[in-house]
């Protein structure tokens, strides 16, 4: 299977994103087991039991277990680092990575430049946004093991820092080495990326396929973002059928509630979209999540509750999410030097699409047009398919004078109207008026009732 070598452009969907709370096992007193022996003494914090009955903390226990135990330590120290990975996965807790990256610590102490501990070091740093960190340890993977795994790092570290050329032929030779469901969704998101939904949902299909009942957190993540993929194609029942799998596999896992939530909201059904979404807020108090939930409030004239939540997210959205909290600020015109000042600090990590619309949003927001119009060109220089996207261009184009550009715009964004949130709808409803441009001639509405697929189809390599 190939991966589009044309494209250009766009930041890897990331497993995880932390909420900056503390993990269960960060706290308390290390293991008695720990004196005298200087191995468990550098693992102390990480060999702190876990409370928790999922099956990740099983396996964490039952790794640290194997670790006390001294037999064949070096492979179950490994395997404990990567069993607090899936925890993050699991749990959204970002704690969980400096535990697995203690571990990492000891194995490089224990074999210095061993593979397997360089794997674990950079999949943490890439995690945690240390790109430029994790790169040299993914090239020094590369050319001294080569294993998919460790391509694919390498391509994670170039795409985030926006060396798009560099990060695909890594990505592809990934895909070559192990076609599987890690494989398949890079894919699927480089189909995306190019404006090919057919080709993004048929590979997330397969990822989806390729999972295992054992591994619950990638159950849950591939079919949530194959639920994202349906719900931008129209595919409604599909995706609900996505959400349904992902939360039986998680039964509390954000992405999925938020996407539910999301769906509810494009409906018409804010006070339906309210339950799912506080759920999401709950498990991942993250920017996106308040913002969604926050719109679903005040849609259904809650505007107590969604002024609460609103204030939480100006107390913690700088430190959770920049990058959105930066995009909510300039949504709303509320500090906007502020906004600015996190989007440039955020696009020093990250230079990807994503980051340049951010960017360009804020500076629109303090009236910086050309500058905004200099990084809305990088960000649409993709071609990706994103109402959040088109919307930003429409807005600025019109801000500029350009009208005709804008009603492009406006009529791409409004095709994707369900993606965004009703902040951003009303916005574009006004902006539209405004361009002397109908919304009601894109009854995207009436197609997402109907459930009818409208994806943009490109021709596959």
């Amino acid at each position: 299977m190939k991966i589009k070598t044309s494209m250009v452009g766009g930041l890897l969907m990331a497993l995880i994103v932390g909420c900056g709370r503390s993990p269960s096992s960060s706290n308390g007193a290390p293991p008695k087991a720990a004196a005298g022996d200087p191995i468990l003494s550098n693992l102390a914090v990480a060999l702190v039991p876990q409370v928790g009955e999922t099956a990740s903390d099983q396996e964490i226990r039952r790794c640290q277990e194997r670790v006390r135990a001294g037999i064949k330590r070096d492979a179950w120290i490994e395997r404990l680092g990567w069993a607090f990975v899936s925890k993050a996965h699991e749990s959204f807790d970002p704690g969980y990575y400096k535990l697995a990256q203690v571990c990492s610590v000891v194995l490089e102490t224990n074999s210095p430049g061993a593979p397997e501990g360089l794997l674990l070091e950079g999949h943490v740093l890439d995690s945690l946004h240390r790109f430029k960190d994790a790169e040299p340890i993914a090239r020094k993977l590369v050319a001294g093991r080569g294993l998919s795994y460790d391509y694919a790092l390498l391509g994670d570290v170039l795409m985030e820092q926006g060396r798009l050329e560099e990060a695909v032929p890594a990505y592809q030779k990934a895909m070559d080495l192990r076609p599987d469901l890690h494989s398949y969704a890079r894919a699927s998101y480089m189909r995306w990326l190019t404006g090919d939904m057919s080709g993004a949902i048929e590979l997330m299909q397969a990822a989806v396929g390729a999972t295992s009942p054992v591994d619950p957190s990638s159950v849950a993540w591939t079919c949530s973002k194959l639920a994202a993929l349906d719900f931008q194609a129209g595919n409604n029942r599909d995706a609900e059928g996505a959400c349904h799998a992902a939360l039986a596999a998680l039964s509390d896992y954000p992405p999925a509630l938020l996407m539910q939530g999301r769906m509810r909201l494009a409906a018409g059904h804010p006070q339906d979209a309210v339950a799912p979404l506080e759920r999401a807020a709950r498990g991942n108090p993250l920017p996106d999540t308040q913002w969604a939930l926050a719109d679903a409030l005040r849609a259904a004239d809650r505007q107590p509750e969604a002024e609460k939540v609103e204030a939480l997210l100006r107390s913690r959205g700088a430190a959770g999410d920049p990058r959105t909290f930066s995009l909510y600020l300039a949504t709303r015109g509320e500090d906007v030097d502020l906004a600015v000042k996190l989007a440039r600090q955020e696009l020093l990590q990250r230079q990807d699409i994503f980051t340049h619309d951010a960017l360009a949003w804020a500076l629109a927001a303090s009236n910086r047009l050309p500058e905004a119009q200099e990084q809305m060109d990088k960000a649409l220089a993709t071609g990706t398919d994103d109402a959040r996207l088109f919307f930003h261009a429409a807005s600025i184009a019109f801000r500029g004078g350009e009208i005709p550009q804008a009603r492009e715009w406006i009529a791409r964004a409004t095709e994707l109207k369900q993606m965004l949130l009703p902040s951003e709808r009303d916005q574009l409803d006004r902006l539209a008026a405004s361009a002397g441009e109908s919304a009601h001639q894109f009854p995207v509405s009436e197609s997402l009732e109907a459930g009818k697929p409208k994806p943009r189809n490109k021709e596959k390599s």
